[in-house]
């Protein structure tokens, strides 16, 4: 019976100790997340053992598809030759690799290798608030290409070709290496590197082991084109200011200029750009370009039509081998046409901003962009009273000019009774009469080009401001009263039709400059036309200004009105203090008595010893006058 029990006892405990293992091992058993995991290691495990393995044989065997299609192989083989390596690949698909900073994104087709989005995040379209960022690639409008020759006597195409990209990091920086591959250690390849808060993006172009693929008898065929997007308001003031410009031979630039069809041949070219109005693409090189070949083409037919695009710009440049290899250290620029943004690279780049040739242009750099920049942005006033700031200024300046002017026209003025004496006089002989005037302004100590030289130290000013302006990259969608991007016009009233050279809209500043240049010239001209008394054989001056008092502002309507707002506006408060200027030297500072008796008391005095201009032009009228005796006699 113990027995028994034992035996009893002994089969319960084993299905205890059994039944407390099976539990220990239910509790321990893996979740389905881990299996899960487990499962997707061994495979990616396999994969890459797959992936060595096709590597292996590729670099073995270049002409390998990854599917086996061996007929695929042929037919790749047959058309692309050693590149249909590149056909193999994994990459070998359209597919994009996107890398972005805090300024631009930048979108990077397999197929071609190339840019296909370039997009500006801190910019929009058209106005402010229109929720559309400027993208300056997009949708196909620009294209790069190089073309190949092969010494299987093959043309091949880049654009058409697949690239393996291979994205990395190196501190900050992105590196996105784009290769067009003819064999596992043979291929050209395009390397993008891309900092922080940069608009610069690195460039490196090079080949690798493909001087027994190539022919490398003659340099590669480098083609790049951009179908340039509308990005302002105004289509005329956007076409008008794009263009391709570039540096050649050693720090010249120039551009193809604006026509329908421009082109030009530079040679020894360190930049390309294809510049718009306030944004640019720009292509430059460490090893200048041998020759080149730019090609701009207007596509607005019609400015009162809306349109996507202004012009379709293009570039040929060779690319030269190098011990058989290509290898080139570019950038690309994607960013604002603005003068300080570009000079901070130290390339030569702000050259690219129309600030006019010679004088016009050095008072534009070391005068009006250092005011304007010290008033807009250390200072930090809005940009509307920091053109009416910088106007008093500038006309402040030329004050002491102007004032000159107005007392040479009141010294001349005080003159006329005796200058119309003399031509009466010497009516009939005008050699005379001319030897009689100047005699008299020696006497009276009056010099009459003293009026004209300070009105030509003024048209400088004047013309470096619409050069200026109209560049102005700060004035972009900034408004101020009614105008709600100084850079463009500012329109009051939308017209129901097109009026020929004026447009379809009414802009108000064009209209108060307008109103500030007629007064301006009824002030003057009454001045002008008693300073300067008609001479025999000249234009009737008087009639000519009772004329230009009224074609001056309407020239002004018709042609500025669909320019920048800050254009108009720094010529209307131009001529605003010029009137103010004006009224103040005549009412306190000219004095016509005292000039009179002035020039009286000067005429009893000694005749100052005339200027060499004078002295020779005195010698010409007197020869002139001998030889008319002479002439008379026989």
């Amino acid at each position: 019976m113990e027995e028994k029990k034992l035996d009893l006892n002994s089969i319960i405990g084993f299905v205890l100790i059994f039944g407390i293992l099976i539990w220990i091992m239910y509790q321990n058993k893996p979740s389905d997340a881990t299996i899960a995991a487990e499962k997707a290691k061994k495979e990616l495990v396999a994969k890459e053992n797959a992936n060595k393995a096709v590597a292996t044989q590729a670099a073995a065997t270049p002409a390998v598809v990854v599917a086996g299609d061996s007929t695929q192989l042929a037919q790749a083989q047959k058309k692309l030759g050693s590149f249909a390596y590149s056909a193999t690949l994994p990459s070998a698909k359209e597919g994009f690799t996107t890398i972005e900073n805090e300024l631009v994104i930048l979108k990077i087709a397999n197929k071609g290798g190339y840019i296909v989005e370039a997009t500006l995040k801190s910019f929009e379209k058209f106005k402010k608030g229109s929720g559309q960022l400027v993208e300056l690639i997009k949708d196909n409008n620009a294209n790069l290409n190089i073309q190949l020759q092969t010494n299987d006597n093959r043309t091949l195409n880049t654009k058409d070709l697949y690239f393996e990209p291979t994205l990395t990091k190196v501190g900050a920086d992105q590196i996105l290496s784009m290769k067009l591959k003819a064999g596992a250690n043979e291929y050209l390849e395009y390397k993008y590197i891309l900092k922080p808060n940069d608009y610069m993006v690195g460039f490196d172009l090079r080949s690798q082991g493909l001087n027994k693929v190539l022919n490398t008898a003659k340099p590669l065929d480098f083609e790049w084109s951009l179908k340039t997007y509308r990005n302002e308001k105004s289509i005329s003031y956007e076409d008008r200011y794009t263009d391709i410009r570039y540096e050649y031979e050693e720090g010249k630039d120039n551009s193809t200029g604006l026509g329908n069809d421009a082109e030009d041949t530079p040679i020894k070219v360190s930049y390309i750009a294809f510049k718009q109005h306030f944004f640019s693409t720009i292509l430059l090189t460490d090893k200048p370009f041998e020759t080149s070949k730019l090609h701009s083409t207007k596509l607005v037919a019609d400015e009162t039509i809306d349109t996507v695009f202004t012009k379709q710009l293009k570039a040929n440049v060779p690319l030269a081998f190098s011990n058989g290899e290509i290898d080139y250290k570019m950038s690309w620029y994607f960013g604002p046409s603005d003068y300080k943004t570009l000079k901070q690279y130290d390339k030569n780049l702000e050259k690219i901003i129309p600030l006019g040739w010679g004088i016009f242009g050095w008072i534009n750099m070391f005068i009006f962009i250092p005011l304007f920049g010290f008033l807009s942005t250390t200072i930090g006033l809005s940009l509307g009273i920091a053109i009416i700031i910088f106007t008093i200024l500038i006309k402040i300046a030329m004050s002491p000019i102007t004032f000159k002017s107005f007392l040479s026209q009141a010294k001349m003025k005080v003159l006329r009774p005796e200058i119309t004496e003399l031509g009466e006089k010497f009516k009939k002989d005008a050699m005379k009469k001319q030897q009689e005037t100047m005699k008299l302004y020696n006497k009276a100590g009056v010099n009459p080009m003293a009026g004209c030289i300070p009105a030509l130290i003024q048209i400088p000013f004047m013309y470096a401001s619409f050069q200026f302006f109209p560049s102005a990259f700060e004035l972009r969608q900034k408004s101020f009263l009614w105008a709600d991007d100084l850079s463009s016009f500012d329109a009051v009233a939308k017209l129901p039709f097109h009026i020929p050279l004026y447009g379809n809209h009414i802009s108000l500043f064009p209209i108060l400059a307008a109103i500030a240049i007629f007064f301006y010239m009824k002030m003057t001209s009454g001045d002008q036309q008693m300073a300067a008394p008609q001479q025999e054989g000249m234009p009737d001056m008087a009639k000519m200004m009772k004329y230009m008092i009224y074609i001056s502002p309407v020239m002004m309507l018709i042609f500025f009105n669909s320019y920048g707002a800050g254009l108009s506006l720094y010529n209307f408060i131009s001529n605003l203090i010029t009137i103010g200027i004006m009224i103040v030297i005549k009412r306190y500072f000219i004095d016509s008595d005292k000039i009179h008796a002035q020039i009286q008391e000067n005429k009893l005095k000694e005749p100052k010893k005339q200027g060499r201009f004078q002295q020779k032009l005195q010698e010409v009228m007197e020869q002139a006058e001998a030889q008319k005796a002479k002439d008379k006699k026989k």
